[in-house]
């Protein structure tokens, strides 16, 4: 299957659904030795895929678990440069459906899940801690820290 995302000369467009995963007062974040962060759970939408169903996809492909959506809960548009890893040198434009998982009460994963030939390690960080991480998405910890109705639409801009 093939993402719905392209490169065209220095751009680079996605579009992504990623998970917000919270179990006790944590929230879980993937990272790689290929990158210098963490990142949500999530990944490229596939042609012909809902994002709903490339969501439940993405968050057992890197976690080994079947998580229930609870609802959609931001649209994301996040348009960033990288300096380094495999987007390096890019002009990047990336459109996100952030879905919030049901909760299962539990911690406990079996990931076993590569990305671009790099083991990824799965990270449960204290949402009040968030600020010690280089962690994106970087609106979670602000929208954490508030009460929600509805779905939100945020954008970004970290270009430098």
């Amino acid at each position: 299957m093939f993402d719905c995302g392209f490169t065209k000369e220095n751009n680079w467009f996605r579009y992504r659904a990623g998970a917000i995963i919270i179990e006790n007062g944590c929230v879980l974040f993937a990272g790689n030795a290929n990158e210098d962060y963490l990142y949500s759970i999530g990944g490229g939408v596939h042609m012909g895929e809902t994002a709903e169903d490339a969501v439940k996809r993405e968050v057992f492909e890197e976690t080994g678990v079947h998580y229930e959506i609870e609802r959609l809960a931001v649209i994301h548009e996040n348009f960033f440069n990288e300096n380094s890893g495999t987007l390096k040198g890019l002009n990047c434009h990336e459109i996100s459906f952030y879905f919030l998982m049901k909760p299962r009460g539990t911690q406990e994963l079996h990931s076993d899940s590569y990305t671009y030939g790099a083991k990824e390690e799965m990270h449960w960080i204290p949402i009040e801690e968030l600020d010690n991480y280089k962690a994106f998405p970087s609106f979670l910890k602000d929208y954490l820290s508030r009460e929600h109705s509805g779905i939100e639409h945020i954008i970004t801009d970290e270009r430098k």
